[in-house]
C-alpha cells in the first residue's frame, strides 16, 4: 500500500441506476472532508456482463461528474475485495446501499473484515443511516 496516498471516501455500488443516490452522497461526505472519492462496483465472476453495460456506464458517468473514479472488481467474494480495496485507497468511510438484514450480507461481512471503517448507508428514499466503529477497551 502506498502510505503517501491521502485518505479517501469509498462508494459501494451494484450494477443499478439507483445507485447513483449512493455517489451523490458519498461525494457531498468527500468534499465535507476535503478527501477524494472512490466508487467501486464488485462484479460475481459468472455475471451476465451484457445485461449491465448501461447501467455501468450510468454509473461511471455519474462519478465522472463528481470527478471520482470508478473501479469494477470480478470477484465471488464482494465483501473481501471490496475490504482489501478499501485499504489499498485508505478509506476512511464507506458509502452504501441498506444492508439486507442478513447476518451474512455485504455490509455485515465489510464491517468484519473492515471494523475501523465507518459506514454510511442509503436507502431508497435517499435518508441515510451511520454506523460509527465501537472502540472498546479490553
Amino acid at each position: 500500500m502506498d502510505k503517501s496516498k491521502k485518505s479517501s471516501v469509498l462508494a459501494c455500488v451494484t450494477g443499478q441506476y439507483d445507485c447513483d443516490r449512493i455517489i451523490k452522497t458519498a461525494s457531498e461526505i468527500a468534499e465535507s472532508k476535503n478527501m477524494p472519492l472512490h466508487v467501486l462496483c464488485v462484479l460475481k465472476t459468472t455475471e451476465n456482463y451484457g445485461s449491465l453495460s448501461n447501467e455501468l456506464e450510468y454509473l461511471y458517468q455519474t462519478a465522472k461528474t463528481v470527478n471520482a473514479d470508478m473501479t469494477v472488481l470480478f470477484s465471488d467474494n464482494a465483501p473481501k475485495a471490496a475490504a482489501d480495496f478499501a485499504g489499498q485507497i485508505r478509506c476512511r468511510r464507506m458509502v452504501s446501499g441498506m444492508h439486507n438484514g442478513e447476518m451474512t450480507g455485504f455490509l455485515v461481512l465489510f464491517n468484519e473484515l473492515r471494523s475501523e471503517i465507518p459506514i454510511t448507508m442509503i436507502d431508497k428514499d435517499k435518508a441515510i443511516y451511520s454506523m460509527e466503529p465501537i472502540n472498546e477497551k479490553v
